[in-house]
């Protein structure tokens, strides 16, 4: 397993690797990011985007979701996987914030758990984008590259990642920190052919020595 030390030198390479990692979901404000964020689970940002560059001209508001018949809305939706539950999850979760938050996306990673839709990893994007709060969203790119390094085991939860990286990492940095692992697992350490032969990381990887122990 990896060591606390390891971990504070695959921060810095992070840095330096990716030192402008960001959110890639395109958004200009809370409202828009929740709705692209819910979007976006089991979908590339890059179909996100497509999807939204329309819907988020036609919706700007809660009130707006509401206005149409679900079935206009899945049909808005339609070439995203799971269309119709996230259209389902949309309508309901918009409901809600007019009913409970007047219609604002609440700054409160627990409050925004309690809408349809939302889950941890959700609101924990949100917040971090949307409201500067320090989070650490664990997605498929940051469990993989997590357990690949050594850092969690294959059999920890997604939560169990994020607590261990929440816990190794500085608070002000996991923000950064998560987009930087977001980009080193989606243009590096990828789930087929990941770049091991030219990582920084290969002398402490136990995943990756395995996989150049293969190829050798």
């Amino acid at each position: 397993m990896l060591t606390k030390k390891q971990w504070e030198y695959c921060l810095e390479q992070f840095g330096e690797m990716f030192p402008d990692a960001h959110c890639e979901l395109v958004h200009e404000n809370a409202f828009e990011l929740l709705v692209a964020t819910l979007l976006s689970a089991q979908c590339t940002d890059v179909l996100v985007n497509r999807v939204t560059a329309n819907l988020f001209q036609k919706y700007k508001t809660p009130e707006d979701y509401l206005e149409v018949d679900i079935e206009e809305l899945q049909n808005d939706i339609r070439s995203i996987g799971l269309y119709r539950n996230k259209a389902k999850n949309i309508q309901a979760l918009c409901a809600l914030l007019i009913e409970n938050f007047d219609g604002e996306v609440p700054a409160d990673r627990d409050l925004l758990t309690t809408l349809p839709g939302v889950g941890r990893k959700t609101a924990n994007v949100v917040v971090s984008n949307a409201f500067g709060i320090p989070a650490l969203a664990v997605d498929t790119h940051v469990e993989r590259v997590a357990k690949r390094l050594g850092m969690n085991r294959w059999k920890d939860s997604p939560l169990m990642v994020e607590e261990k990286i929440m816990r190794w990492t500085p608070r002000e940095k996991w923000t950064d920190t998560h987009h930087q692992i977001i980009f080193f697992g989606r243009y590096h350490c990828k789930a087929q052919n990941p770049a091991c032969g030219e990582c920084p990381l290969l002398p402490l990887c136990r995943e990756g020595k395995k996989r150049m122990k293969g190829i050798a």
